[in-house]
């Protein structure tokens, strides 16, 4: 085996979707071509929009194809048939290796069939490039079954639904897009550098392209004054889009955030975690006429079991909801604090002895019969989860 000196390098991103945990990360461009939203956290450093050369990102692709035939190779050495088990990956990781050799072991090992396209926008790139790419990229790696990638809905507006067709037939799966709200009060507040009207034109030619869509909704970014509207007007959005994929977050608010400022000076008001549920309900009353699956699938969520097919599941959705908010004070406080310290995942965790029985002396620390020391406090644990 080679030593991690003339192992072949590809470059990877800061972020990528949960759901592509698993996914092989290649990094088509670097930053974020916006880069000006108050809640971001990722491209706040100040750091180049650059599209990468096509020829550079074959030469990483081609080196991925290189680094995966040799840990096969070892597979075979080891009597694994070829197979990229744990047996393998321990083998890997006990050898001097570049990161990059960790990472494609990582991504054999389960499955080596998806791949995530970084950084915050790839359809930036000239679409005869990002075909190219896509189609090189299947080609080398043959196995590849899905492809995925993060997108603007500025850029895809300005595109034509045939440069997306294109994109899909070369092998491009899934798009995911921040739309965050629906309400152009708080898209323009929040600097978002997007209309409603061009999320909406945005996801419906995603849709008729046939790349499958997750739009991202951000709870609280309405903050208290804007919640109500931020609930409606983004439930109104995603009724015309009809997106594959409906994905919320929960606001956190981090220093290095512009919108910190703002939270500082008593401009943007944070809501309760109690306020944040009532808000998400909202959204939820307010989905019509759609199939989306909505997912919560974000530690920064308190109900995390808050999931399902709409329209089927709504109704058991707003069920769980409305469980949480019939709790005594005392209860939603003890939910509220151990979800945040990672202990509990659903309502039905407050029935664990155990875990209860933690959060209770964290609870007697911090005096929970003040509210506001406990919602200040767990605004702070939401930021850690980041």
């Amino acid at each position: 085996m080679r030593s991690s000196e003339i192992e072949p390098f590809f470059e990877q991103g800061p972020i990528r979707p949960p759901s592509e945990a698993n996914s092989l990360l290649l990094r088509l461009t670097r930053n974020c071509p916006w880069g000006r939203c108050k809640f971001c956290y990722n491209y706040r450093d100040g750091g180049r929009f650059e599209i990468r050369k096509v020829e550079e990102l074959k030469q990483e692709i081609t080196g991925i194809r290189k680094i995966s035939d040799t840990i096969r190779g070892l597979s075979l050495k080891l009597g694994q048939a070829g197979e990229v088990n744990r047996k393998v990956v321990d083998a890997v990781c006990r050898e001097n290796h570049s990161q990059s050799f960790r990472t494609i072991a990582h991504w054999l090992y389960h499955g080596g069939k998806a791949v995530f396209l970084q950084d915050a926008n790839s359809l930036a790139m000239k679409i005869p490039d990002l075909v190219e790419i896509l189609t090189f990229l299947k080609t080398t790696l043959p196995q590849i079954e899905r492809i995925t990638s993060y997108a603007r809905s500025k850029t895809i507006a300005q595109k034509k639904v045939e440069d997306l067709k294109a994109l899909y037939q070369a092998g491009l799966s899934r798009l995911h897009i921040g739309l965050e709200s629906g309400s152009d009060t708080i898209l323009a507040y929040m600097n978002k550098g997007v209309k409603a009207q061009e999320h909406i034109e945005a996801g419906k030619k995603v849709k008729e392209s046939g790349i499958s869509l997750s739009e991202y909704v951000i709870i609280g970014l309405g903050g208290k004054k804007w919640w109500k509207e931020h609930a409606v007007d983004t439930a109104r959005v995603l009724n015309q889009i009809n997106s594959d994929f409906i994905r919320v977050r929960t606001l956190a608010v981090l220093p290095v955030m512009p919108l910190s400022l703002d939270v500082e000076a008593g401009d943007f008001v944070l809501s309760t975690e109690e306020e944040l549920v009532r808000e998400e309900r909202m959204l939820i009353e307010n989905l019509e006429g759609i199939d989306s699956y909505f997912i919560s699938d974000h530690i920064l969520n308190l109900l995390e079991e808050i999931e399902g097919k709409l329209p089927g599941d709504k109704d058991r959705m707003l069920n769980i909801i409305d469980r949480y908010l019939a709790l005594p004070f005392e209860e939603k406080m003890m939910f509220n604090l151990g979800r945040r310290m990672n202990l509990f995942r659903k309502l039905d965790d407050l029935n664990q002895p155990f875990r209860r029985e933690i959060v209770s002396e964290a609870m007697k620390k911090i005096s929970p019969d003040i509210p506001e020391r406990l919602d200040k406090m767990i605004w702070e644990m939401r930021g850690n989860y980041i």
